[in-house]
């Protein structure tokens, strides 16, 4: 069965994908939008608790770096919460939806799966590899909507986080309900300790057959899990990271015989892994200085799957694992460069706390976000916002009204695949990092998250927000239009053109617009007029006649315009 690996390829990926590709010709969009230049001098603070004012800009910065798409009942969540009352409240797990259905049935193009009904899920059906692409998009669907249908919380954020850090390729494994359990393991543990979530991962049968763990045995060791796991998983390549080509050899002889049972993944059932003592390498394993010349013992018949534990112990006893993970929680959540300050004042306490508390990753969470140092004014609005944030920024903030109960599974499968198209189309299509080691926006230097800004994408970021000023479209036949009044609705005083754009720029922005920038979205707002009052009249003529066509389409057209613009400033690219 050695052929899932190599011979099963999503040949009609394309074809799936492009079935679901959004309506986009209709709208000419802004093709050089620029992102403006990062500035940061060194900030001082470290993980000493926040004191500071805790109002809104400062709310918005949390929300901005720990969900996708915050939403004006997001920020009103947070009144009346002090600042640890807000950051433990995002800090809350929170449930997978219902396992992912067949939504993806289509009897008039041919397109029934014999293996699962329509509206049942497929989780533990058998492998079907003419339906094993339609699985997987339908699993990329589901993450993408969990994350929109999310409660307040990081969940899913820090999922994603994981995800990027403990890659498989869902395209690669090409096995729908292995990299559904994969991921389901990701989301459940990721709140917990971080050397149990290493070791269900080293076991898991999507790593196992991404990796070659499942091919590697005592006759021909391969070294690809066992270098992973110490140069993208564990220890990393810091400048004190000095593990040997020799600790690569004798950590994958230490994981020989762990293999997959392919009964799991081709029949009905959970895919599983297993311990095969035949296959374990069985004598001792000797390992570098840097290791402090660990010999791990060999094991024989079942015990040798023991050495598994003998190996993690060794990797988690050397700091280089707590510094390394807590470099990564840094990039990720708070700038994607770490100084010497930042190193002596953040990384290298956060990363005692780590060992302190035996790998816990809430302490550390609790920590970072609760510190002087996130919270620092310098650290808003200095990192570029990858393709998911762009696109739920815009679906979310926008309060679109997607994903209604009333529509139909075969509805939701296509809003859900343009979700997926959308973010591919921008960068990142979830579930497939270009690389084991992630997307390169978090480990490149020197470019970091700008590898996310390309004359391709930002010509087409613009194009999303452009098509959702107006509506998202789904295909050509299935759009949910936006109603920016309904909005604009939501907010404290959107009769005022100055209170509205302020509170505008708050929800899309997180930080002000220079004066400039500013004054062009008044003149909008204000059809070029001078006095406030042109619109503050436009818009109490339409709440004063809610049935009169030509109020509502002066009110509407001013906001889209408004709007448009507003999401084609370089600071919304920004969080």
């Amino acid at each position: 069965m050695s052929q899932i690996n190599n011979q099963f390829r999503p040949k009609n990926h394309k074809q799936l994908v492009e079935k679901f590709r959004p309506v986009k010709e209709k709208f000419n969009y802004n093709v050089s939008l620029q992102v403006p230049p990062k500035s940061r001098s060194e900030v001082a603070a470290g993980l000493e608790p926040y004191t500071g004012n805790w109002e809104k800009s400062n709310k918005m910065h949390l929300l901005k770096r720990t969900i996708f798409g915050p939403q004006k009942r997001d920020l009103s969540s947070l009144n009346g919460l002090s600042f640890n009352q807000s950051v433990d409240t995002l800090l809350t797990e929170t449930q997978l939806l219902s396992p992912p259905v067949n939504n993806y049935n289509n009897p008039s193009e041919n397109i029934v799966d014999p293996q699962t009904a329509f509206g049942d899920s497929w989780v533990e059906a058998p492998f079907d590899n003419d339906y094993e692409g339609f699985k997987i998009l339908s699993l990329k669907g589901w993450i993408l909507k969990n994350i929109h249908q999310s409660p307040l919380t990081i969940h899913h954020k820090l999922t994603f986080f994981w995800h990027n850090l403990l890659v498989t390729q869902f395209w690669d494994i090409f096995q729908a309900k292995a990299s559904y359990q994969y991921y389901k393991l990701l989301h459940e543990s990721a709140f917990g300790n971080f050397k149990t979530l290493i070791k269900e991962i080293t076991k898991n049968p999507a790593m196992l057959i991404y990796l070659n763990g499942t091919r590697n045995n005592k006759e021909a060791p391969d070294e690809n899990y066992a270098r992973e796991l110490q140069e993208l998983f564990c220890i990393g390549k810091g400048p004190d990271s000095k593990y040997t080509e020799g600790d690569v050899q004798a950590a994958a002889r230490v994981l020989t015989g762990w293999v997959v049972d392919y009964n799991s993944l081709i029949e009905n059932g959970v895919p599983k892994s297993f311990f095969f003592p035949p296959f374990h390498e069985t004598a001792s394993k000797s390992f570098s200085p840097f290791y402090n010349d660990t010999l791990i013992e060999g094991k024989t018949n079942e015990a040798g799957a023991e050495e598994l534990d003998d190996l993690l112990d060794m990797i988690f006893a050397n700091p280089e694992t707590a510094l390394f993970i807590c470099r990564r929680l840094y990039n990720f959540f708070v700038y994607n460069e770490i100084d010497e300050t930042t190193e002596a004042n953040v990384i290298g306490p956060l990363a005692d706390i780590f060992r302190d508390n035996d790998y816990e990753i809430l302490p550390v969470l609790e920590a970072l976000f609760k510190s002087a140092h996130f919270n620092d004014a310098a650290n808003h609005g200095v990192a570029i916002k990858n393709p998911l944030d762009i696109l739920f920024s815009s679906v979310k903030t926008l309060e679109i009204p997607l994903l209604k109960a009333e529509d139909s599974l075969s509805d939701e499968y296509t809003t859900l695949n343009s979700f997926v198209y959308w973010g591919a189309l921008l960068g990142l299509e979830i579930g497939d990092a270009p690389s084991v080691a992630g997307w390169p926006a978090y480990y490149q230097s020197p470019q970091f998250d700008k590898s996310w800004i390309t004359t391709d994408s930002i010509a087409k970021r613009a194009q999303l927000t452009d098509m959702v000023s107006y509506a998202f479209y789904a295909d050509g036949e299935l759009f949910y239009r936006t109603n920016l009044i309904e909005l604009v609705k939501g907010f404290d005083t959107p009769e005022y053109p100055d209170q509205l754009l302020e509170e505008a720029e708050l929800l899309f922005l997180g930080i002000p617009l220079g004066d400039k920038s500013r004054a062009i979205l008044k003149s909008i707002l204000l059809a070029g007029q001078q006095e406030d009052y042109h619109w503050s009249l436009a818009w109490n003529d339409h709440l004063n006649n809610p049935g009169n066509q030509e109020f509502k389409n002066v009110v509407e057209n001013r906001l889209r315009s408004t709007f448009m613009n507003l999401m084609q400033q370089g600071e919304y690219h920004l969080m």
